[in-house]
């Protein structure tokens, strides 16, 4: 799933989990980069040290500071040859509220991971994290395809898709200079309530 297309990706990653130690989440907001054709990509230009991650293999996280502020999640999604990846924009809090809130003390349920760098302070994640298997059960920080905790496997298997039956929408990636154009932001149609501000009026 994450070796196709990375806009196939950031759809399918739209339903699945995110998972560290008691802290589990819904993913419910992503958006695609890739080096090819997009200015906003950080491999848009040349491979370095900093975004070698998004040439390596699929499902590993790249982790970023932004801004010199605000730490933010990415998991490789590529054809074999090129980079991209996805940025995890949002997620729904499910499990592991006392750790949440532990990272992220006096913030509300609503707002705990409403947000790239929000999920990242939450998820006590840092580049120490950059170039994790996040589809290695084993991994400290993961993904999981389901909440049942079925194995990555399991889905390729039985030749699912995952996220499958999540509603989707779409529109222009944000936070950026450039790329501005692209509809390369999807969220749960069902779950706005945890999406990262500025909601598009047309998704309400």
């Amino acid at each position: 799933m994450l070796g196709l297309n990375v806009l196939q990706a950031a759809q399918s990653l739209v339903g699945c989990y995110l998972v560290r130690g008691a802290r589990v989440a819904r993913i419910v907001e992503t958006e695609a980069y890739q080096a090819e054709n997009d200015p906003a990509c950080h491999a848009y230009r040349s491979r370095t040290v900093r975004n070698e991650t998004m040439w390596g293999p699929p499902g590993h996280a790249y982790v970023y500071l932004n801004y010199g502020i605000h730490w933010m999640l990415n998991v490789s999604a590529h054809e074999p040859g090129r980079a991209a990846a996805v940025l995890i924009r949002a997620a729904e809090p499910l499990e592991g509220l006392d750790e949440f809130h532990a990272a992220r003390p006096n913030v509300s349920v609503a707002e705990l991971l409403r947000g790239p760098g929000k999920l990242c302070r939450a998820f006590d994640i840092t580049r120490a994290d950059d170039g994790l298997d996040l589809l290695d059960p084993a991994s400290e920080l993961r993904l999981e395809p389901s909440g049942d905790g079925s194995p990555w496997s399991e889905v390729r298997a039985e030749g699912g898709t995952v996220g499958e039956g999540v509603p989707l929408i779409a529109g222009p990636r944000i936070g950026i200079a450039v790329g501005q154009d692209l509809p390369w932001r999807f969220a749960d149609a069902t779950r706005l309530a945890w999406v990262s501000k500025p909601v598009p009026p047309k998704w309400r």
